[in-house]
C-alpha cells in the first residue's frame, strides 16, 4: 500500500533504492543532522538490513518519491506500541536540492495523516538535535509538534556537546492543526 501527501508518495523500500540509500548513508552533512552515530556503510551492511527489513516489523520504514525528482529521503514509525498507541518517528531529506520546497512539511503532513487516521495511533514522538533549526521549524511551526523536553548534552557532533530536543504530537494536536490550516483541503 503507497500512502498518498499532496506532493509525495510514501511507499516501501525497494531493492532498487539501495544505491542512492548507501550514498545517503555515507554523507557525513546529512549524518550530522541526525539522531545516532553513524559509521561508514558498506554495499554489503546495506544489502544487509534491506533484507531485514519486515512488513510485520514494529518499525515502518518509508522511501519518500516525488514525481518530479524520484526517491528524495526516507520517513519511518518506529517502536510502534500498540497498546498505548503511540510510535517515533523520523523523517532524512537525503536529496539536499528538494529542501525548504514544502516535501518535508507534505511527508510530515502524510505520516500524521496516517498514523492518526488510518492506524488510530494517539501520540507520536520524535527527537533533534539542537542546531538542526530546520527540522525544529518544521516540525514544530508548520506542522504542530511540540517541544516537550530537553536532554542536555545529549550528541557529541563537531567536537561539542549539543542538547536533544524532544518533541510530541498527539492525536488532538493533528485534528486542531488540520482544522486550523485546512492543510488537505488546500489544493498545490
Amino acid at each position: 500500500m503507497n500512502i498518498r501527501g499532496k506532493k509525495v508518495l510514501l511507499r516501501a523500500i525497494e531493492e532498487r533504492d539501495l544505491p542512492l540509500l548507501h550514498e545517503w548513508a555515507n554523507d557525513p552533512e546529512i549524518w550530522d543532522f541526525l539522531d545516532s552515530w553513524h559509521f561508514p556503510l558498506s554495499e554489503r551492511d546495506g544489502q544487509k538490513w534491506f533484507e531485514h527489513l519486515s512488513e510485520k516489523s514494529l518499525d515502518q520504514r518509508f522511501a519518500i518519491e516525488t514525481p518530479d525528482f524520484g526517491l528524495i529521503g526516507t520517513a519511518n514509525l518506529v517502536n510502534i506500541n500498540w497498546k498505548d498507541r503511540n510510535a517515533f518517528h523520523g523523517m532524512m531529506l537525503g536529496n539536499k536540492n528538494i529542501r525548504g520546497k514544502g516535501y518535508g512539511t507534505d511527508t510530515i503532513m502524510t505520516v500524521m495523516r496516517y498514523a492518526f487516521e488510518e492506524l488510530g495511533l494517539e501520540r507520536l514522538d520524535g527527537s533533534m538535535i539542537e542546531y538542526n533549526e530546520a527540522s525544529l521549524a518544521v516540525y514544530i511551526r508548520k506542522c504542530g509538534w511540540k517541544e516537550e523536553g530537553r536532554q542536555r548534552r545529549h550528541y557529541f557532533r563537531k567536537n561539542k556537546f549539543w542538547d536533544r530536543i524532544i518533541v510530541g504530537i498527539t492525536r488532538q494536536d493533528y485534528f486542531q492543526l488540520i482544522e486550523s490550516n485546512k492543510y488537505w483541503d488546500k489544493r498545490l
